[in-house]
């Protein structure tokens, strides 16, 4: 009898109120059982007055049914409680979602305890005692259920792919060996195995190793951060002390130079938790791919392994993050120095005080070039696009020159063309670290922006410099502007007709400079790029005005075409 119930669907024995086994079952008039206590509180109060009906079938009653108890279903329920815990154990529970199902039970599917490689097929604990038992059965290779026999399958012969064919890189049956992949270089799956194992050690290792420096990065990297809270509140407190003894424009200078520390302060632990997130992020990355292989490493099915270890022991390639090094803050002993002048040459000494707080902290990325030397090794070659010209521009010198016209050009129409204003821009769109240089006269704006930037329409739309999408140095042969969404800055500087422009993307910083005898800084831009850039000019007032993009002799191209 216990034997019997083992195979009960234990669904027929339960009440379908509370979907727990009967308790005290009863059956009414329509023939559907429920515990006693189950159907009278679906029902309520037997005084009260209303219609019964049965909560399965629906069955109304005008009477209120007597509940007798179901002896029989009562007796089998108590027979299912004594072998419960044999019915129920893990070897013969039933699947669930993710569960692998035993191909041999019929009926309700139980949960498979292991797997045949050789059979293609799973088994619960009761269908794998022949493969304990008989001799040739001994032989085969079980290992854990899994749903991913049907892998192991050749999809064209439907017979199991024991072979590696290292030519074609992928696992194959031996009718395969013998056809498609004749000659070819094929060894045993577990071969293969074997030798992808040792591979995989080697792995782990860099991705151990990686994880040991990112750790490194990321402490250097909290120093820092400390080095540069620790030295900023120093500088607050003593300029304040300088600034209070002063006279009320003093005072007002003072919280100018707070105001500068804070910033700088603000920039650099931005920029220092900002690579700190990045290297947090790739140490999760490595240890989550390690514990993959890791895993992989232990499995005990080779074509698993095998289909599984390529795409696992690819290793991205580490981004080129810059070395860190900690290192104090710029002293404000500059600062401090030029107290006793400030009364009397106050205009003076305030330039070269705001100089001394620019230059307060650490470069949390490899400092910029300094020399041209320096610059031309990020030397890039740039061309115009004669499909962005606007139709009163002249292109030449290889689409590197461009000059206004009185008369209209004869360009084909094209989407991307600046149609309002007298704008062109590069083929090229510009990411990594970029130098390029340009010579200008007349009055012209050297520019940067996004690809995306309107063709047409009012001037703050599509005019470089005026929206959010470009970035813009006007110079007109007297002074120099900085232009970005449409707020202009006055720039002091040594007037140049050429101009050099460095961009490195990933920093955020885009700087121009005067080039003559030396390099310049006239005005340099921190904030964050989401795009490729695209240099442009604008030229904006006579014909014979001209920009042209100058052929540097050391380039090394960093461009996204």
């Amino acid at each position: 009898m216990a034997q019997q119930l083992i195979q009960l669907d234990q669904e027929k024995l339960s009440c379908s109120i509370c979907l727990d086994l009967l308790k005290d079952p009863v059956t009414i008039p329509c023939g559907h059982s429920y515990c006693i206590c189950c159907i009278k509180d679906c029902w309520g109060e037997e005084h009260e007055e209303k219609t019964h009906s049965c909560p399965q079938c629906r069955q109304s009653f005008t009477t209120r049914p007597v509940l007798v108890k179901s002896t029989m279903l009562a007796e089998l329920v108590e027979e299912l409680k004594k072998v419960g815990p044999q019915a129920t154990s893990p070897d013969h529970s039933y699947v669930g979602p993710g569960d692998v199902a035993c191909d041999f039970c019929s009926g309700m599917r139980v949960k498979a305890f292991k797997s045949c490689l050789v059979c293609m097929a799973s088994y619960c604990e009761q269908h794998l005692q022949p493969h304990y038992s008989v001799a040739p059965l001994k032989k085969h290779k079980l290992v854990e259920a899994t749903l991913k026999l049907q892998e192991n399958i050749c999809s064209r012969h439907d017979e199991v792919m024991k072979i590696f064919c290292r030519t074609d890189q992928k696992c194959i049956c031996y009718l395969c060996s013998m056809d498609d992949h004749k000659g070819h270089d094929t060894v045993s799956a577990a071969a293969e195995r074997a030798e992808r194992q040792k591979e995989l050690g080697v792995s782990r290792q860099k991705v151990q190793q990686r994880v040991q420096d990112r750790e490194k990065d990321v402490k250097v990297l909290q120093q820092r951060v400390e080095v540069i809270n620790h030295s900023a509140d120093k500088a607050v407190r003593d300029s304040e002390k300088i600034f209070t003894d002063l006279i009320c424009l003093i005072k007002k200078r003072s919280s100018e130079v707070k105001q500068q520390i804070r910033s700088q302060q603000t920039t650099e632990v931005s920029q220092a938790e900002e690579l700190e997130e990045k290297l947090q992020e790739e140490i999760i990355e490595l240890r989550r791919k390690d514990t993959e292989l890791e895993k992989l490493s232990h499995t005990e099915d080779h074509l698993h392994f095998l289909n599984s270890y390529p795409s696992l022991s690819r290793l991205s390639e580490s981004e080129d993050l810059p070395s860190i090094n900690v290192c104090p803050l710029s002293s404000f002993e500059g600062v401090i120095a030029s107290r006793d002048k400030l009364q009397s040459v106050l205009s003076d000494e305030w330039a070269k005080i705001s100089l001394e707080v620019t230059k307060i902290g650490f470069k949390l990325l490899q400092g910029q070039p300094r020399t041209r030397a320096e610059f031309m090794k990020y030397a890039c070659q740039i061309s115009l696009n004669p499909d962005t010209a606007h139709t009163s521009l002249s292109l030449s010198n290889r689409n590197r020159k461009a000059m206004l016209m009185e008369e209209e050009q004869l360009y084909l129409d094209h989407p991307d063309r600046f149609i309002e204003r007298w704008q062109v821009m590069s083929r090229e769109g510009l990411t990594g670290k970029c130098y390029w240089e340009v010579k200008w006269s007349g009055k012209v704006s050297i520019a940067v922006a996004y690809k995306d930037i309107s063709r047409k329409g009012n001037m703050y739309g599509c005019g470089f410099g005026n929206n959010d999408k470009s970035w813009t140095l006007e110079c007109d042969g007297v002074s120099y502007k900085f232009r970005h969404k449409n707020i202009s800055t006055h720039i002091s500087g040594h007037l140049s007709s050429r101009i050099g422009v460095y961009l490195d993307h990933r920093a955020g910083t885009l700087s121009y400079y005067s080039v003559s005898e030396t390099m310049t800084l006239l005005h340099r831009v921190q904030t964050t790029f989401t795009q490729p850039l695209y240099a442009g000019f604008w030229l904006r007032q006579t014909a014979g005005d001209t920009a042209e993009l100058c052929e540097l002799k050391y380039c090394r191209e960093e461009v996204k075409k």
